[in-house]
């Protein structure tokens, strides 16, 4: 009888391909949360690029297809930590990102990460109710691809991504078109300012956001600027006596922000509080299975040996990491070798625990939309309060110091962001590959790869990043255009956060503001969803948190969805919008990263520039809104004749 041959699975070539895909979304992830302060999980369009490659190599299967896009996913998903590392810089512990503490930490957090979600696999996946939607998503794709039926698709992935990068060429590098526009209003001491970017990458971020969350965020949007900063520029002294736009800039900055971040961090308590239970069932349940079953292995796992050993290893690198980086302050002593442990128990308890909310939260509501930012600022106050405790009992090494305190906080916090963020990812892949048949330790596996190599790329991207457009307040050359800096909106607020509380200047009454803000959001969320409808209070916190520019472009890309579901997009045309959002995103994120590169070659960051001078400001603002107003219509034309 002839054996039947088990179809590729876990290969070189999918390995090899999986890194090469890798650099694209890690680096499109980088650019785009740096400028907008959100990722896109990239597991559906990295399933569609691998589905393409491997049928042009010939002998593909859906196994080996899901392997490629679990690693390529894993390693986008590790740009998250664009959430903390910048914020090394924005104190001045580091003038640049050095590659081997930037790889190193992103690495060993996001190893963590999938360690952390083995032992729930078994209770958040196989034995789950959760609905995982982008998991789900990528599943389909894959068994799709097997019946021939994704060229469309993938036609849509390339479409918009080429379409991005033409338009983001002619915005970014020939200066053709504006990145935004914005209208600034002043009644008595009052300053109202309304922005809308430009950004197809926006676009496609808020096409699937999805409606509820879009108009969440627009609600923040105009809380921030409609309410808040117009109250607080009328009642607040300008010292500086800076121009209206600029006021309400400042005063955004330093007050209102502070507002979303204690939205963001009571909704987090709050959504992590209502999963708790769930959490801890799950927890106790694979626990037990494993004690009762004789091995983690039981329903496909890495052992609970091999596990042990690389959690024992990563302990290891990550003590030996916060030794040297506390080195500098002090030298190796008792005392900052005490703190790494201390640092690395964070890694280990908090990481666990975040780990699990991160995973659980995702698997309802999906790795886009899991609140990280959130889980973040929660991490980040602890982290920051166990340090000035310990400061309080004399058990804080002095020769550390604030500086070095602050800049330890901020690094045990990109450890936690990777683990976090990886097992938002993580488990939505365990999803994809229960649906296909896939062996959970292969894709574990396959996930531990991407970690390391998506760590690989990480460092060199926000070097080029950083030298080329700087970060707004932190420009690293001279002469540089501050109008083009990077938002990095999280980094920002993790930096003043952590800072604020060791130097006891953090403004507790903005994010007490905040706080109560979230519970009356809370509240009335609760209530519409007995009516069928949600007000998410996340999205609200974020949508103050962000940029206007950022929020109303989200809100308009989160409207063209509303308007494709409509008018009657099926499923297949849904499919087709979720790949031309991903395209933009894509194009847009890698062509902002090359027009890095030349900059950074050319020494300026108008080097292709071919506007004339003396051109009024309003021709390219113009241009730029009435092509960003053209692709609107021309993609929910596109998703609705796809049905």
């Amino acid at each position: 009888m002839k054996a039947t041959r088990m179809p590729r699975e876990l290969s070189l070539r999918g390995i090899v391909l999986g890194a090469l895909i890798t650099l694209v979304f890690t680096a499109s992830n980088i650019y785009l949360g740096l400028k907008v302060g959100l990722t896109v999980a990239s597991s559906i369009p990295a399933a569609v690029i691998s589905m393409a490659v491997l049928r042009a190599l010939g002998g593909a299967s859906i196994l080996e297809n899901n392997i490629v896009q679990t690693q390529a996913s894993a390693a986008g998903t590790l740009s998250c930590v664009f959430a903390s590392l910048p914020a090394l810089i924005m104190i001045g512990y580091w003038q640049h990102f050095p590659f081997v503490e930037t790889a190193l930490i992103s690495a060993a957090g996001g190893m963590t990460g999938v360690l952390f979600t083995i032992p729930l696999r078994r209770a958040m996946v196989t034995e789950s109710a959760l609905p995982y939607p982008e998991g789900v998503a990528a599943a389909e794709i894959l068994k799709a691809g097997e019946k021939d039926t994704s060229p469309a698709a993938l036609r849509a992935l390339t479409g918009g991504g080429v379409i991005a990068a033409v338009i983001t060429f002619a915005s970014a590098g020939l200066r053709l078109l504006a990145d935004e526009a914005s209208v600034t209003l002043s009644w008595g001491g009052a300053v109202f300012r309304g922005s809308c970017g430009f950004s197809l990458a926006m676009l496609g971020a808020g096409y699937l956001v999805g409606i509820e969350g879009g108009l969440a965020m627009l609600l923040g949007a105009v809380l921030a600027w409609g309410v808040f900063v117009p109250f607080l520029t009328a009642h607040e002294a300008d010292p500086a006596h800076l121009a209206p736009a600029a006021h309400a800039a400042s005063v955004w900055m330093h007050d209102v922000r502070f507002i979303g971040a204690g939205m963001i961090a009571v909704a987090s308590v709050w959504t992590l509080a209502r999963m708790m239970g769930p959490i801890v069932r799950g927890i106790h349940s694979s626990l037990r299975s494993t004690s009762a079953g004789g091995g983690a292995n039981d329903g496909g796992d890495l052992p609970l040996r091999q596990v042990g050993l690389l959690a024992g290893g990563i302990s290891v690198v990550l003590t030996v990491m916060f030794i040297a980086f506390l080195a500098p302050f002090g030298g190796v002593s008792a005392g900052t070798v005490g703190l790494a442990l201390v640092g690395m128990l964070c890694c280990m308890l908090i990481g666990f625990l975040v780990s699990a909310t991160c995973g659980y939260m995702a698997g309802i509501v999906g790795s886009s939309s899991s609140p990280i930012s959130g889980i973040c600022i929660v991490a980040v106050i602890l982290i920051a309060s166990l340090f000035v405790g310990m400061r309080a009992l004399g058990l804080f090494p002095a020769s550390v110091g604030d500086h070095g305190g602050i800049a330890f906080c901020l690094y045990i916090l990109s450890a936690l962001t990777a683990s976090a963020a990886i097992s938002n990812d993580n488990l939505q892949d365990l999803k994809t590959g229960q649906l296909v048949g896939a062996t959970p330790w292969r894709q574990q596996v396959a996930l531990l790869i991407g970690c390391a190599t998506g760590a690989l790329v990480i460092p060199p991207v926000l070097n080029i990043l950083y030298q080329t457009y700087g970060f707004v307040g932190y420009l690293p050359h001279p002469g540089m255009d501050p109008t083009h800096a990077l938002a990095a909106p999280q980094p920002a607020l993790m930096m003043m956060i952590a800072s604020g509380i060791f130097l006891h200047q953090l403004d507790w009454n903005m994010l007490a503001v905040g706080g109560v803000l979230a519970v009356m959001v809370i509240v009335t969320d609760l209530a519409l969803r007995r009516h069928g409808r949600a007000l998410p209070p996340l999205a609200v916190g974020i949508g103050i948190y962000l940029p206007a520019a950022v929020t109303v472009t989200l809100a308009v890309g989160a409207l063209v969805s509303w308007v494709c579901a409509r008018r009657g997009s099926d499923a297949r045309a849904a499919q087709i919008g979720t790949m031309l959002a991903s395209g933009m995103i894509v194009g847009e994120s890698l062509m902002g990263v090359a027009l890095s590169a030349v900059a950074g070659f050319a020494g300026r960051d108008s080097a292709l520039s071919i506007m004339p001078a003396g051109v009024p400001a309003a021709v390219p603002d113009i241009a730029g809104a009435m092509v960003f107003a053209g692709m609107c219509v021309w993609f929910a034309r596109y998703v609705l004749r796809a049905r």
